[in-house]
């Protein structure tokens, strides 16, 4: 086992959950896996651990010291609870674990998404939990992963470093502390404000599910995401996203990374414009588009990241146009008013707030 490691629960396994509990429990940490649907986890149950193949190819098994459905179990021993989740679920988990969580325990939400640590510091609030964790979210998922099968998952490539920010900032240099004994590529960020509005996601998944639906119910996914599905046509509009996001972030007084600059941080992929950048990512190389339009990148990133983003914008006066379009276009390919169902600034906690108030809250926790 490795020295001095922790009791670490992971709640979701999905893509990230399973191969993030895998690649600890390798390691020699003791891992939970917790899913709310025990048929989910029954495979991983029955073996008690995960098949993992890492970047190198390299095949594992991670044995987990306990596979559950079960809140109260999953959270009673746990020192780290990573949250591996899509976002659209953050404020039921922050429900269900209000009369479990402790107030020594650091709780990450991987990644939050956009407003990801203020919806949950919501839900603790509106669920009257008592408990004073140490909220935080990570600005993206550290891995590039795929699950393989019902206990069998792989990681392809492993991010450089990976900024995380707790709720409020004082407590980020103490959660980052217990995080890096576990994962030394998670730095610490100035504050959650930044992580939110550094939300690659909300660049990289919606539009490119919408603007290759065609592609994607014609072929079930049978292509390269980012690689077929980024060509110059479609990098012009993530580069029109991009730009209105930066813009919002710079009217709440953040110097939000591109997302150039974010692929060379985390990936070392660089190039004349952001399709040459995200075509030198080998990270992505090998990673096949979503089998279907009902899927993560339109359900969790819209309402959870580009409807907060517009939010924002809309609070501190930035149009946000080409945002609003993908939004729309999500709205009618899946039925839904994903602006009425997504992170508004009431179910953020910041509705009305100045730019200062808003800096004065996520860095103290005081309205």
């Amino acid at each position: 086992m490795t020295q001095n490691a922790f009791p670490i629960t992971v709640i979701g396994a999905g893509h990230g959950g399973k191969s993030m509990a895998a690649e600890m429990a390798i390691r020699g940490f003791p891992v939970t896996l917790y899913n709310r649907t025990e048929t989910n986890i029954e495979a991983i149950r029955l073996r008690q651990g995960i098949e993992i193949t890492t970047e190198d190819g390299v095949g594992h098994f991670g044995q987990l010291a306990c596979v559950t459905s079960d809140m109260e179990e999953a959270l009673a021993n746990a020192r780290l609870v990573m949250v591996v989740i899509p976002a659209s679920g953050h404020r039921d988990v922050a429900l269900c674990a209000a009369p479990y969580l402790r107030d020594d325990q650091v709780v990450v939400l991987n990644p939050g998404r956009t407003g990801g640590a203020l919806e949950f510091a919501e839900g603790l609030k509106a669920a009257a939990c008592v408990a004073r964790p140490i909220i935080c979210e990570a600005e993206t998922f550290l891995f590039a992963a795929r699950s393989m099968g019902p206990a069998q998952a792989r990681i392809f490539r492993t991010k450089f470093s990976v900024p995380l920010a707790a709720m409020p900032t004082t407590r980020t240099a103490e959660a980052v502390s217990l995080v890096q004994q576990v994962y030394p590529q998670f730095i610490p960020a100035k504050s959650v404000l930044h992580t939110s509005l550094n939300n690659m996601g909300a660049i990289f998944h919606p539009a490119l599910i919408l603007l290759n639906a065609g592609w994607i119910e014609r072929t079930g996914g049978d292509f390269e995401f980012y690689m077929d599905g980024v060509t110059p046509a479609t990098a012009k509009v993530l580069e029109a996203l991009d730009r209105e996001r930066v813009t919002v972030a710079s009217a709440v007084g953040i110097r939000a990374q591109t997302a150039e600059e974010w692929l060379s941080r985390a990936y070392n992929a660089v190039g004349a414009n952001l399709h040459e950048a995200m075509h030198a990512n080998q990270g992505y190389s090998g990673i096949k588009a979503p089998p279907q339009l009902q899927h993560r990148y339109i359900f969790e990133d819209v309402p959870c990241s580009l409807v907060p983003i517009a939010e924002i914008g809309h609070q501190y006066g930035v149009e946000t146009n080409t945002i609003h379009a993908m939004v729309r276009l999500a709205n009618i390919v899946h039925g839904k008013d994903y602006w009425r169902e997504g992170r508004t600034m009431d179910r953020l906690g910041i509705k009305s707030m100045s730019v200062q108030e808003l800096h004065r809250y996520v860095d103290t926790g005081e309205r």
